[in-house]
């Protein structure tokens, strides 16, 4: 089993907080703003392009990092149903990884949070991102499965079900975050399942055997 980061196991509020702080106008805005390009089925950088039209986002990343107010995750930023969720599926024996688009200073403060995982990894690790589906040969190395035989969890519809599912993985998306309420139950995307919640996984998993391709 393989999990997406942001807004599947962290929320991303910390992250747009800070970058409305950086910018100069209210975290609501930036919320907005954050939705509305979401809504339009656009990438939520155009968020940031809207209230800064012309901007370097890679030089205002280093600009932020380097005035000790870039990227931090701690404990509360994870969903509630995290740890626990993550756990209960190892002990069912499954290896339990984590993969989605971040940078690799992300990949160190989720590795320093000691999750129950096997292993993460992130996008600028691996010099690839979704929805490219070398991203997915990366995953399913990581997970050390065949793609039939690997559960992508994740919620969004393009990123984590469409791209996915073309690589020939089984898809999972959680109804969680903008994305995953938006597009939760849409029929167009081509989910193999839909989940509330992380605790709902170890269940499914269990009526069926513990093989996930049993869940398509």
């Amino acid at each position: 089993m393989v999990f997406d980061i942001g807004e599947t196991l962290v929320r991303d509020d910390r992250y747009w907080g800070s970058w409305a702080d950086w910018l100069g106008v209210p975290r609501h805005t930036m919320s907005a703003l954050v939705g509305a390009v979401t809504a339009l089925g656009m990438d939520n950088a155009e968020a940031l392009r809207l209230i800064r039209p012309g901007i370097d986002l890679q030089a205002a990343y280093c600009d932020r990092e380097n005035a000790g107010r870039g990227e931090y995750l701690d404990d509360t930023d994870l969903y509630p149903d995290v740890r626990d969720g993550l756990q209960a599926l190892r002990d069912m024996g499954l290896r339990v990884c984590v993969a989605g688009n971040q940078s690799a200073k992300v990949g160190d403060l989720l590795r320093g949070l000691r999750l129950p995982v096997d292993a993460i990894a992130t996008s600028a690790e691996w010099g690839v991102a979704k929805p490219d589906a070398a991203f997915f040969d990366r995953v399913v190395k990581l997970a050390g499965a065949a793609p039939e035989e690997t559960l992508y969890v994740g919620d969004h519809p393009v990123n984590d079900v469409i791209s996915a599912k073309a690589a020939g993985l089984i898809t999972c998306l959680l109804r969680r975050g903008p994305w995953g309420f938006l597009w939760g139950d849409d029929p167009a995307v081509p989910a193999d399942l839909r989940i509330n919640g992380l605790a709902d996984l170890p269940a499914l998993l269990d009526t069926t055997g513990r093989n996930p391709d049993a869940l398509g």
